[in-house]
């Protein structure tokens, strides 16, 4: 079983969504980000970021103790090759995915939310920051969208690359973005939508958080920290 600590999120969407592809079974554990759960003690042992997604997986491939995991990427990897699903055992396919996994972690993930935080969330907008953080994501949104003119999924066959770059490009309006703009991008899109096991990890979703993530008593909770002054 695994246990996966989570909230609604893309990062969170991205393991709610390999795991209803893979079948593994999963209980979730909520972490209400906009209440502060992420800072509890007992969260920050498996995840020491106080970062939502993590994972405790308490039947590891070699068994012994329970595992845990934290990082959005590596629950990914950890998970497929847990269920040697979604992650290709042939040395170029592998490493088309896991190149394609750590760009989306280091570029589209951080850049759109970038995007999210100064052109949505920040209360003072920034018209530089807006715009250097829109350009960015269109920039990225290009690379995706010339990668998937001769493919139907990021790395050849649907794999842990699409699940992770996925909930990213979901939110396209709010980054200021037209996917008519990016036909492959578009289709792509479009297709991993229609997946049974995408519709239910949405759906999901909407019966763990039904109040909006940010407000004014979540703001400082979600945006205002910085690192805790050792006694």
């Amino acid at each position: 079983m695994i246990e996966l600590h989570y909230w609604t999120t893309p990062n969170g969407h991205k393991i709610t969504t390999f795991l209803e592809e893979s079948g593994l079974a999963y209980r979730i554990v909520p972490v209400n980000i906009s209440a502060g759960d992420q800072f509890k003690p007992e969260f920050l042992k498996i995840s020491p970021n106080n970062r939502i997604p993590a994972i405790i997986d308490d039947d590891p491939a070699e068994a012994g103790p329970p595992i845990s995991v934290f990082e959005s990427g590596e629950i990914l990897l950890y998970l497929a090759e847990k269920t040697g699903k979604f992650l290709p055992k042939d040395l170029r396919e592998r490493t088309e995915v896991l190149q394609w996994l750590f760009w989306q972690v280091g570029g589209l993930g951080p850049m759109a939310g970038q995007n999210h935080h100064f052109s949505t969330y920040a209360l003072e907008k920034i018209p530089y920051a807006i715009d250097r953080y829109v350009k960015e994501t269109n920039r990225l949104y290009g690379v995706m969208n010339k990668r998937l003119a001769d493919r139907e999924f990021i790395a050849g066959a649907y794999s842990i690359a699409d699940m992770a770059s996925y909930p990213w490009i979901v939110l396209h309006e709010r980054q200021g973005q037209r996917l008519e703009d990016f036909p492959h991008l578009k289709r792509w899109l479009e297709t991993i939508r229609a997946r049974p096991a995408v519709e239910r990890a949405y759906a999901i979703a909407k019966t763990i958080n039904t109040q909006p993530t940010v407000n004014e008593v979540s703001r400082s909770i979600l945006f205002g920290q910085a690192a805790a002054v050792a006694p």
